[in-house]
């Protein structure tokens, strides 16, 4: 399966609706859903804040332009709110995912679908 259509199925679970695949190092696209493009400097904060999240609690996490309330940010997953609606970020062995979840979608939701994909790509080595 191509990485874009990894990020197609997140969006078809209805769960998500924009998401993007980039390297673990954050230097590198491998997919994105149309217009969802973060800058150099988010990205990097975010890559940053698996390993120190003292930034992230510091400044928030921003996607897009948007700042997002920090909930969690761990070596795994780092989440964030803003209003009804909200991030999912997970690191794998070679990848970082970023879904952001619309209002309406409970965050528990979109948090099991990107987790789960993220727990499939550990398991094939990503």
């Amino acid at each position: 399966m191509s990485w874009q259509a990894y990020v197609d199925n997140l969006v078809a679970s209805t769960k998500v609706d924009k998401a993007a695949i980039y390297s673990k190092a954050g230097d590198s696209v491998w997919a994105q859903s149309v217009g969802f493009n973060l800058s150099a400097t988010e990205l990097s904060e975010i890559v940053t804040g698996f390993d120190n999240s003292s930034g992230l609690q510091a400044k928030g996490l921003h996607a897009q332009g948007i700042k997002y309330f920090l909930l969690r940010a761990d070596d795994r997953s780092i989440y964030g709110k803003k209003g009804a609606e909200g991030l999912v970020i997970v690191r794998t062995k070679q990848a970082v995912l970023l879904a952001h979840y619309p209002e309406g979608v409970q965050p528990g939701e979109a948090t099991k679908i990107v987790e789960q994909l993220a727990d499939y790509l550990i398991s094939v080595g990503y």
